[in-house]
């Protein structure tokens, strides 16, 4: 640990806070801490996967930085080999959108920046307001179906 905290730039203290999970680092603390680890930051602070994943606007952990009004936080990590494309989407209520199945491994990712929809894989389909954010695996029949009138989104697609 004490060579973890020098190589860092961390105090010993803080992370004895951090392994025992009663510290709040700021996204300054992760980022050195990953550095000095040699892997992403996204490795300290990604949850685990489940099959269809919603993060609603206000939950998820925010990192504030110290010197700025500012607060990331984390939606996904790209796996290690994967390909992503990412699309705006203006979609009006109506018929929805069924998509086949794409190839196994495909994942769809979605924020909602404005309206309602609902979403994801025949038989789970969830609701999401603007700011809420899910994924799901996109290699069975899925949907996407605007229930507000100028509902949009972005939607990344990871390939595998």
């Amino acid at each position: 640990m004490s060579e973890l905290a020098k190589r860092a730039g961390v105090a010993k203290s803080t992370l004895s806070q951090l392994e025992a999970g009663v510290g709040n680092p700021s996204l300054e603390t992760l980022w050195a801490l990953a550095t000095a680890l040699n892997v992403q930051v996204t490795q300290l602070i990604a949850q685990p996967r489940s099959e269809v994943r919603v993060i609603r606007a206000n939950e998820g952990v925010a990192l504030r930085a110290e010197q700025s009004n500012y607060a990331a936080t984390l939606l996904a990590v790209c796996p290690a080999g994967v390909q992503r494309d990412l699309y705006r989407l203006a979609v009006e209520p109506g018929a929805p959108r069924e998509s086949a199945p794409h190839a196994p491994g495909t994942v769809e990712h979605i924020v909602i920046c404005s309206g309602r929809a609902r979403l994801g894989p025949v038989g789970q389909l969830v609701e999401l307001l603007p700011g809420d954010y899910a994924s799901y695996s996109a290699s069975e029949g899925h949907v996407f179906e605007a229930l507000e009138p100028h509902t949009t989104a972005v939607m990344l697609i990871e390939h595998s």
